[in-house]
Order: C-alpha cells, then structure tokens, then sequence
C-alpha cells in the first residue's frame, strides 16, 4: 500500500524524468532550431501554458515588484540559454552534473556549517573526476556554459523567493516566463530562422516546453506537499543521475566511468550539502525546478 510520502518520491522521479526526456528532445531539435531556437520555443510555449494557468493579477504591485519580475525573467532567458548552449557541446549527465554545482554551492554558503566545506570538497572531486576520461571529452566552451547556466540557477533560486513573496500563487513566475520569452526572441529567431514556420518543430517546441517545465513545476508543487522540504531537495539531487540515464537510452551518450563517479560525488555532495542546511535552518523551503 503506497503511503503519501511514497507517492511523492514517484511524483518527484517523475517529474525529473519528464525534464530530461524534454531536454533529450530539445537535443535531437538542435539541427533545425539551435539551442537559443529551442530556449524560444521553450519559454514561449511555457509563458503561454502558466498565464492560461494562473491568469496573474497585474494590478496592485510596487515598482521594486515589478523589476524582481523582469530580473527573474532575465536570469529564466540566460539560464536557459547557458544550459542549451551547454548540451549542444557536452553529454546530457554531464551538463546537468555541472549545473548542479550552482544551488550546491549555494546550499553550502547558505548553512554556515563547518561541515559543509566537506561536501564542497566533494564536489570538487566530483568535478575533477568528470575530466578522468580524459578532459579532451569536454568541450572547453561547453564546460564554461554548463559552469554559467549553475550560476544563473542560483540566481534563479534567489529570484523565485523574491517574486513569491511579492506576487501570489504561479502570477510572478508567469509574468517572468512572458519576459524571459520576450527577451529570448531575437535570439531565437537569429538562430531559428525559417524551421520556425514548420509545423512540426513548433508541436516538438511545445512538447518541450510542457515536458520541461509545465509536467516537472505541478508535480513537485504536488510532491511538496507531501513531504519536508529537506526530502524534496535530496531527491531534487539525484537529477544528474537521472539526466545520466535519458542521455545513455534516448540520445546514445555512452559516459567514461571516471565521469559516472564524478556525477556520483556530485549527487553524494548535493545530499550531504542540503542535509546541512535543513539542519542549520530547519523550515527553509525547497525550490521546484523552473
């Protein structure tokens, strides 16, 4: 008999499994669209499904609201952006394994725990022994986008608090995939150009975005409900295994095992990181993917 809290750890694997099978389809999208085409096409879709979601409130909200919005979005387009850039060069596993270090980093800072250097020195091996196959395996360029995209997704972390507390319910995170759409726009035509008249890549772009973002964002609000914030992070950790395994069965990405222990290092760093911080600030609240 499942228990809530069994059900939730389904809804989370899930939802990390949806992610990846949407970033495994952007990948194959890459000849047609190029990645800043695909982060178009993504955000615009995704901008679309949330204001038909939460058909946010536009009245009522300070100037300071406003620009919190339009740097959530801004840190949603490059995020994004990096991340694309980031695949088109590097294996699926392996990008993720590395923005990962982004809230891993940040959850270490945030604890102010002694102990938590430990898992940062973790990670660091980690991050070495994903060169153990030899560092002619990573592109340089893609390495230093994948390294951006972590980053942006501690920005983003510190956004998405911002916004929720002004804006009520989706309606900040809305607005913010509107402006992050926008802002991706001339990008994404530049690099798209005509394979954005094709049917057929406009249904793969949507199926992106709903695969992606929309799927992924209601089950861990779901999931969230039913289990600590602090469980919810932890499974949250194990998504550069899960983007290890779609990249191997949907995309053919066969890794070095030195990189599979590194991708291990960094999930075992990213658990022991948030276990430090729930204990040094037991009510903090976990943060859905965007």
């Amino acid at each position: 008999m499942k228990t809530p809290a069994t059900s939730a750890v389904a809804l989370v694997v899930a939802g990390l499994a949806c992610q990846e099978i949407g970033a495994s389809l952007a990948v194959r999208l890459f000849p047609e669209t190029g990645p800043l085409g695909m982060v178009m096409l993504r955000l615009g879709f995704s901008a679309l499904v949330l204001l038909a979601i939460a058909r946010p409130r536009l009245r009522g909200h300070a100037a300071a609201d406003w620009r919190a919005v339009v740097a959530f979005g801004a840190v949603l387009a490059l995020m994004n952006g990096l991340f694309y850039l980031a695949l088109e060069r590097l294996a699926l596993g392996v990008t993720v394994t590395i923005e990962v270090l982004g809230p891993l980093v940040l959850s270490i800072v945030a604890s102010r725990r002694a102990s938590s250097w430990l898992w940062a020195g973790v990670a660091f091996a980690g991050v070495l022994a994903l060169g153990g196959g030899g560092w002619d395996r990573l592109d340089p360029l893609g390495v230093l986008f994948a390294l951006g995209a972590a980053a942006s997704w501690a920005f983003y972390i510190l956004a998405s608090a911002r916004v929720g507390g002004a804006f009520a319910k989706l309606d900040g995170l809305a607005l913010a995939m509107v402006v992050g759409a926008l802002l991706s726009l001339p990008f994404g035509i530049a690099d798209a150009g005509a394979a954005l008249l094709r049917p057929e890549v406009l249904l793969i772009g949507a199926g992106v975005a709903v695969l992606s973002s929309t799927i992924p964002y209601a089950l861990e609000l779901i999931a969230l409900r039913r289990l600590a914030a602090s469980a919810f992070a932890v499974l949250m950790s194990l998504a550069p295994a899960t983007a290890a395994i779609a990249g191997f069965l949907l995309l053919d990405q066969h890794l070095h095992w030195a990189e599979i222990v590194g991708i291990g290092l960094v999930i075992v760093a990213s658990i022991g990181a948030v276990r430090a911080a729930a204990r040094a600030v037991p009510d903090a609240p976990a943060e859905p993917l965007g």
